[in-house]
């Protein structure tokens, strides 16, 4: 997102932290400036710069902030990624809110360059998944792509995915894959459990399959009796260690939760020095 965010998106995240206002950055003369750099303490891809610059901004309109690291860059270990001048009381009232968004997309975004890089060359896209952060849906499938994977549907409006109970409610696989064409132009994908019931999906001809908790065999035997008329997804106890192995199988797409709701926050410091 390289468009600056505007102040509605932005504020339900200030007001948790802010609320009736900061009481403790009161103890600071009102007029007194000061500057500020933020340091990462690992390796990272950058991630949120958008959101930390929407949250100094809407505190302090005159706060400047010079970025020294890209969007989507990979950092090493103690690099400084922007240094920050303005509003000795606007800095240390954004300082949390302005960290938590900044690290939680880039260690997102850090987990998905790790998964983009070691299935680099098969051809199969790593996908995310609903298994979001509440509140930072769309902010999370930004940092997916930002570190190079791909984004499944968003929500439960612009894709069909039917699962076991769809099909259990649906009375058969066929039966379900109908009633969503039916209903609604867009993609249509169903989640299979056996090869019973994905040669059931081929024959209903959805947009895509996923292979949930497939074997490596049954996965390769799948993609080659499918000669790629359908999309093909594996899911399920797929972790880094075993994802190049699944790709290299010829499924289109592997989607992996863990990106998203697996992240651990990336450790970022914000030091600050009064001016006066």
């Amino acid at each position: 997102m390289t468009e600056q965010l505007n102040r509605v998106e932005i504020n339900p995240f200030l007001e948790e932290d802010l609320g009736s206002g900061d009481i403790t950055a009161a103890i600071i003369p009102e007029a007194m400036t000061a500057e500020a750099e933020v340091i990462t303490r690992e390796d990272m891809v950058l991630c949120g710069r958008a959101w930390f610059d929407a949250v100094f901004k809407s505190l302090d309109v005159g706060v400047n902030i010079n970025w020294l690291a890209a969007e989507g860059e990979a950092v090493g270990k103690d690099t400084v990624l922007c240094k920050l001048n303005g509003s000795a009381r606007g800095l240390l009232t954004g300082e949390r809110t302005a960290l938590n968004l900044l690290q939680t997309l880039s260690a997102t975004a850090t987990v998905a360059r790790q998964y983009a890089d070691v299935v680099f060359g098969t051809g199969c896209k790593v996908l995310d998944t609903r298994k979001t952060i509440p509140g930072l849906r769309n902010a999370q499938k930004y940092a997916v792509a930002c570190g190079g994977c791909y984004n499944h549907r968003i929500g439960l409006y612009d894709g069909v995915l039917i699962k076991e109970n769809h099909i259990i409610a649906a009375g058969s696989i066929a039966q379900a894959i109908r009633s969503a064409r039916e209903l609604s132009s867009v993609p249509v994908e169903v989640e299979v459990e056996s090869m019973q019931e994905f040669l059931e999906a081929v024959e209903a001809k959805p947009d895509r399959i996923m292979l949930d908790n497939f074997s490596l065999e049954d996965m390769a035997a799948a993609v080659k009796l499918n000669s790629g008329a359908i999309e093909l997804e594996a899911s399920g106890n797929i972790g880094l260690d075993n994802i190049r192995a699944i790709a290299q199988t010829g499924v289109d797409f592997i989607s992996i939760g863990a990106l998203t709701k697996h992240v651990r926050a990336v450790d970022l410091s914000m030091r600050i020095k009064l001016v006066h």
